[in-house]
């Protein structure tokens, strides 16, 4: 089956992206959503222009909308932009879901108007086993916004060592940042024939709400 991947450039899309590659089907193009700001009710929004570079690493066709920050905009956004999929020949699409049910709903109600598939191959999956898959398949990912955590997480890698600080937060943050406590960036990941490399960056916001701004990336090579 020729698949269409909702992609932010975060863990999750990128993992849901490598299960999809690796069920036996074809992921034939990316799309990508902008919102106007970090507000955004729906999609991630952090560095999201840096999935061009991301799709380029991967040599995978990248469609981009974008979209405003409001539920209803984003919604007419991304049904445009699975129309435009549809150019491709895609009959499904993937996203990285694991338990949010006001996306994963929203999105299934779309694909079902438009006569696709909706795959989430991470859905209902433990979420500190996701964050060790990411870390034991070598993904490299750094946390680009917090949003309930600390201005310091900013900028790190996912590892064991962060893996373990987040088990320890998990009364009140959901580990994998579903409910928004941090989203992050892949450099690096089995998929990607080139890695991108961070040249410049600006940090911005405050303590418990701000973001890694990355202001210049490129590609080399692995």
């Amino acid at each position: 089956m020729k698949l269409c991947v909702l992609y932010s450039g975060g863990k999750d899309s990128n993992l849901a992206l490598l299960k999809a590659a690796e069920s036996g089907h074809e992921v034939v193009c990316l799309l990508s959503l902008k919102p106007v700001s970090a507000d955004s009710e729906v999609f991630h929004y952090p560095n999201v222009e840096l999935t061009h570079l991301q799709a380029k690493a991967m040599d995978i066709p990248l469609i981009s909308v974008e979209c405003g920050d409001e539920e209803e905009g984003s919604l007419l956004a991304l049904k445009d932009g699975l129309r435009k999929a549809k150019d491709f020949g895609v009959e499904g699409v993937v996203t990285g879901a694991i338990r949010s049910t006001y996306q994963a709903s929203r999105f299934q109600r779309i694909c079902y108007t438009l006569d696709l598939w909706c795959f989430n191959p991470l859905w209902l999956r433990d979420e500190v086993s996701i964050l060790r898959e990411v870390v034991e398949r070598k993904f490299e990912v750094v946390i680009v916004r917090v949003a309930g955590i600390k201005r310091s997480f900013l900028g790190r890698r996912i590892d064991e060592s962060m893996i373990r600080e987040l088990k320890k937060l998990k009364g009140y943050v959901n580990p994998a940042g579903e409910g928004g406590e941090y989203e992050t960036l892949v450099l690096n990941m089995p998929l990607f024939r080139r890695r991108i490399v961070i040249e410049d960056f600006e940090i911005v916001g405050k303590e418990i709400d701000a973001m890694m701004v990355v202001k210049k990336a490129r590609l080399i090579p692995k």
